[in-house]
């Protein structure tokens, strides 16, 4: 498996509220030994007689957090071990803060979806999951999380038997297999006692499998970029000039690689306005290079001088991609008020701005059954759904499966600027 030591792997936790997703970051940062002195300090000074340390502490930061026992906002935290580095994200497990959850998932190279053995009725035929797990699946696969780890918590509550824990697995099968989640490990866990988080558990011999801390160092950190020379996506972010009354004038173009690879020497296509040029030179962080690949910042040289500004898109002369004024997307909407179908949004497409608007909606999609609300005729705080929409001007955009960067977008309320959804790209036309 190809794993890039140097790039942190970028994780959420995920489930319903009250499955223990804070105390399990929490336990995992307190056995592997990530926490500052202050911290274990504080935790300390936290502890109950009766129930110990509250390992929740170490990331519900926000009063209103602490007060209500959920988490809110989504609070980040980094640790490393011997064999790599970690960005964990605890996303809030209630509906209300979906987007939140969203938010947190959106860069995410893998989840760990927790679900509370103890809140099952195992004497329903077949086990049904709890609607929130649904939900946070549902959101996952809109989002194309590449990998999933299944931690069945709380197993000290039903005495870490085998056959339950059998039970949640083939439930939550079933609901990958309907999702179409393909990447999906198991792992049996008690994230208050620390069973499987570090250490394996002794609680459990049966679980012959690895702990939940060796399967997060074990898994790939890179999403769906692709470093192949025809795919080379580049948009402009800044047009550099240093002194234009000299005559030789440096003029440069800054941004960061989304997709593919680039050498000096190559042709590029610049989108929409088709024209076409050679990479004269390339400059990156370390100073001149020859070529630079998907996740660099560089400044990149043409040959020719072209009328070139922020938002444009260099693209490889093989890459077939068109810029497109139409689009399909799946919507996730983060605003109190609903979406209003008769007015323009402004579309932030990666360095660019465009007019937009809501043409259609396809369907809402209900996460707790997973049918799709055909008639659907707005979208309100928190729903996903599928919409089509049409821009005022061709942006140049890959679908999010090809590319996370290229095929994402947020919308912006024009008059308040705020942010009132974000957008993954289903196809572009």
């Amino acid at each position: 498996m190809n794993i890039n030591q140097n790039a942190p792997l970028r994780f959420i936790t995920a489930g319903s509220v009250d499955d223990g997703k804070s105390t399990l970051i929490g336990r995992l940062l307190y056995d592997s030994k990530a926490l500052l002195s202050d911290q274990l300090q504080h935790l300390n000074q936290a502890k109950n007689s009766a129930t110990g340390i509250d390992f929740s502490i170490l990331t519900d930061g926000l009063a209103a957090e602490r007060e209500q026992g959920i988490t809110i906002d989504v609070a980040y935290r980094y640790f490393s071990t011997a064999k790599r580095k970690f960005i964990i994200a605890d996303t809030p497990g209630h509906e209300q803060y979906t987007r939140n959850m969203v938010t947190g998932a959106s860069t995410a190279d893998a989840a760990v979806v927790l679900i509370d053995a103890s809140q099952l009725d195992f004497s329903q035929q077949p086990l049904q999951l709890l609607p929130q797990t649904k939900r946070h699946s549902a959101i996952l696969q809109q989002l194309a999380c590449p990998q999933i780890i299944v931690a069945v918590n709380k197993m000290d509550l039903l005495d870490f038997d085998q056959n339950k824990f059998n039970a949640i697995c083939d439930a939550y099968r079933q609901l990958a297999a309907q999702l179409g989640l393909t990447a999906v490990q198991f792992v049996p866990i008690s994230a208050l006692n620390g069973d499987n988080i570090v250490y394996a558990s002794e609680n459990m011999p049966w679980y012959q499998g690895a702990p939940l801390l060796s399967l997060l160092e074990e898994l790939p950190n890179q999403k769906n970029i692709s470093l192949a020379k025809a795919d080379f996506h580049f948009p402009v972010q800044l047009v550099l000039r240093l002194d234009s009354d000299k005559q030789d004038d440096f003029r440069g173009y800054q941004g960061r690689i989304e997709a593919g690879s680039i050498a000096v020497g190559d042709q590029i296509r610049i989108e929409p306005a088709g024209y076409t040029s050679t990479i004269k030179e390339i400059f990156a962080v370390s100073g001149k290079v020859q070529q630079a690949e998907a996740g660099e910042q560089v400044t990149l040289c043409l040959t020719d001088d072209i009328d070139i500004s922020r938002g444009d898109t260099f693209v490889s002369v093989e890459n077939p991609i068109q810029s497109q004024q139409q689009l399909t997307a799946t919507l996730c909407w983060f605003d109190q008020r609903p979406l209003n179908t008769a007015r323009k949004y402004l579309l932030k497409h990666t360095t660019q701005n465009v007019f937009a608007r809501i043409k259609h909606i396809d369907h809402l999609l209900d996460v707790k059954t997973l049918s799709k609300q055909q008639s659907a005729e707005t979208f309100q705080l928190n729903d996903l759904g599928q919409v089509q929409i049409s821009l005022q001007k061709p942006i140049c955009a890959t679908t999010y499966q090809q590319n996370i960067g290229t095929g994402s977008f947020i919308l912006i309320d024009e008059a308040t600027y705020h942010t009132v959804a974000a957008g993954m790209i289903l196809t572009a036309a």
